[in-house]
This record gives structure tokens, C-alpha cells and sequence, in this order.
């Protein structure tokens, strides 16, 4: 083998690495944009069928200790989780006699903003929260993707918000 063709085999090697990267690095934004939302419509989910099941209030918050429901401090980019609220306290807070059914810590390398602080479903005939929660990452606004959550309780995702208005990212971290 000769340098020229050395040189030539580098060359090329590294060309085809240098447009792999970049398609690599999407394909790990995808993955784990898809795999939070994919938790949280499954938080959301859990939360409305056993509200059902047990006739009680079922409640998915944000949390960082999955103890406490998270205030105005913190978003979703924390973590949230599901317990059914047993004893109906007012704004709803985990006990430890609460069950904890899900609890989920976002791998997402950006935010996770909600126009709501907690997401209430409540038993037959009786109205849920609705609200969206927008994932974005370090792409910005443009790869954003948000679960819109109908007053009935049913999520659903999209890349544009309520009203075909384009979603808009949280500062991100």
C-alpha cells in the first residue's frame, strides 16, 4: 500500500464519519424525546383508567423526590409521577399511605414545560384537567413535540400546539 492510497482510504474514512455524527446525534435526540413523551402518555393514561377502577381521584404531578408534587420552582424536566389521591386534600399532595402507581425521571437533555401544575382525572361524568406539555431539546422550538391533554383525559401528540400554533420551547437548562 502506498501513502497516496493511505491517504486517499483516511480521506474518505473520514468524510463518511463526519456525516454519520450528525445523524447519530439526531437519532439520540429523537430517542429520547420520543422516549419521554412515550412515559408520559402512559403516566397520563394509568392515571385515567384508574380513576375509573377505583372512583377516586387520580392525580399526575411534577416531582424531583417522588414524594412531593413540585411547585412553581420546577417543571416537568424533573420528573413526574401518579398516586391515586385517597384522602382528597386540596391542592393534592402524596401521603405516604397514597400509592405511587408511576413514576418517571425524563432523560430529555432539555425542558419539559407544562401550562398546567398537575394533572387531575377524576372518575366517571366528572372533568379532568386538560392542558399540554411541550418537550423540547437543544434543537429549539423547531423539533419540539408536545401531549395535549383533552378535558376528557385522552392524550394526544403533536408538533404544533392548540390552535395550529407553533409550540414554544422553555429556556433551556
Amino acid at each position: 500500500m502506498t501513502l497516496w492510497e493511505l491517504m486517499f482510504t483516511l480521506a474518505i474514512a473520514s468524510t463518511v464519519i463526519g456525516l454519520g455524527v450528525p445523524s447519530l446525534r439526531q437519532f439520540t435526540l429523537d430517542a429520547r424525546r420520543t422516549a419521554d413523551i412515550n412515559a408520559f402518555v402512559v403516566a397520563i393514561q394509568l392515571a385515567r383508567s384508574e380513576a375509573a377502577k377505583r372512583a377516586r381521584s387520580v392525580i399526575v404531578c411534577k416531582t424531583v423526590d417522588r414524594v412531593r408534587c413540585g411547585g412553581d420552582d420546577i417543571d416537568y424536566d424533573a420528573g413526574w409521577m401518579v398516586f391515586v389521591n385517597e384522602d382528597d386534600v386540596a391542592p393534592p399532595a402524596r401521603s405516604a399511605a397514597e400509592p405511587l402507581l408511576f413514576a418517571h425521571e425524563p432523560r430529555l437533555e432539555g425542558s419539559i414545560a407544562s401550562n398546567r401544575p398537575l394533572y387531575e382525572f377524576r372518575a366517571y361524568r366528572r372533568r379532568s384537567t386538560n392542558g399540554t406539555v411541550t418537550f423540547c431539546d437543544a434543537r429549539g422550538a423547531g423539533a419540539a413535540r408536545a401531549v395535549i391533554v383533552s378535558y376528557t383525559g385522552r392524550p394526544r401528540t403533536a408538533s404544533v400546539g392548540p390552535g395550529n400554533r407553533p409550540l414554544v420551547c422553555a429556556a433551556l437548562p
